[in-house]
């Protein structure tokens, strides 16, 4: 099989709480892009040392796992001074999978992206922002117990547990506290939605503006308050159950909401939009992932494009990076052996 002459730099962080991408992701995204392009390769990006090396590369496409590096260590995440990864690597004329540093600053404040889906008349739960340190003051705000209480700028079910569902005022302070000593993090407090849960995989089409629209419902298993959270421990045991949304009327509407959503946050390419519905079945945004995990097997967003429409690891990794070079080549991209799938318009319907 004849490679593509591309060159395509697979990025991550030593650090976890500046990469969004395992090693054991990197290992199966190096290993597929491999087989189809000429040279690939993984920079580790802590500083910004780093990343001036990664731009002497000159890669075709950098394949991003980090959002940025903080320009002074010992803040790490809290660096007002952070330097943008995809901002950088627009400075200089390369290419990156996904969305922009806008659509990642939502993303990574949870507070922010929520806002923002109210600011577009779309719909989530009212919400209460509660800084680190500072004392929790809900009175003013519309919501009610049960609240669900979670870290602000973490991924992966981190902070999320049992305990994240307060009931009165003690439970909250409690959560609040722990999130913020433990985690070094500001909590997001926001009404708890007591129905069923989605995750909505968007994979946009090369060269139309066109997007697959791929939900899955997860279920967790209960915990023993009966409850069922997808907490940090679920996920990274890829505990919950994954899926078809088969309700016609309910599939639409949480499509529908998914999508407004992803357009609302300026996202693009690729990502996953977390839905939850209350009590009367009305869906809700809960959250953004706009680098999801791509593990083979595991985690919704490669879960969601083989049960939705048949499309496998490999046509997936390949596809998202196809979607950086063509964005940069204005859709001028090298011919791919026919063994890849090409996503069309035919293939699953567009929301």
């Amino acid at each position: 099989m004849t490679k593509i002459n591309n060159h395509i730099q697979i990025v991550r962080s030593t650090s976890k709480a500046l990469s969004s991408m395992s090693q054991e992701s990197v290992n199966a995204i190096y290993k597929t892009l491999s087989k189809y392009y000429e040279k690939v390769g993984i920079t580790t990006v802590n500083n910004i040392v780093d990343l001036n090396n990664l731009v002497e590369l000159k890669p075709d496409l950098v394949f991003l796992g980090v959002e940025f590096i903080p320009t002074n260590p010992e803040l790490g995440t809290s660096d007002p001074d952070k330097i943008w990864v995809s901002d950088y690597l627009d400075e200089f004329n390369i290419a990156f999978t996904g969305s922009n540093q806008a659509a990642h600053n939502l993303q990574r404040n949870k507070h922010l992206a929520k806002q923002r889906v109210i600011d577009f008349g779309l719909s989530t739960s009212p919400y209460h922002y509660s800084i680190k340190g500072n004392a929790i003051d809900i009175q003013n705000t519309k919501l009610k117990y049960p609240m669900f209480v979670k870290p602000s700028d973490r991924g992966g079910g981190l902070g999320i547990d049992t305990k994240s569902i307060v009931n009165n005022f003690d439970e909250l302070q409690q959560k609040v506290n722990y999130i913020s000593d433990v985690l070094n993090s500001d909590s997001l407090v926001e009404n708890y939605l007591t129905g069923r849960e989605f995750s909505v995989a968007i994979l946009k089409n090369i060269g139309s503006d066109d997007y697959m629209v791929m939900p899955l419902e997860l279920i967790a298993p209960e915990d023993e308050l009966g409850h069922r959270i997808l907490s940090g421990t679920v996920k990274s045991a890829d505990a919950e159950k994954a899926i078809e949304v088969s309700n016609l009327i309910l599939k639409e509407r949480i499509c529908e909401l998914a999508l407004n959503v992803f357009h609302a946050i300026g996202a693009r390419d690729y990502g996953r939009i977390d839905i939850r519905l209350d009590e009367n079945g009305i869906p809700y945004f809960l959250e953004s992932n706009l680098i999801p995990s791509l593990i083979q097997g595991y985690g919704s967003f490669p879960k969601a494009c083989v049960i939705n429409i048949d499309l496998n690891y490999e046509q997936m990794i390949v596809h998202i990076a196809n979607l950086g070079i063509a964005r940069q080549t204005k859709y001028s991209i090298a011919p791919i052996n026919e063994e890849i799938f090409i996503i069309s318009n035919e293939i699953a319907e567009v929301i």
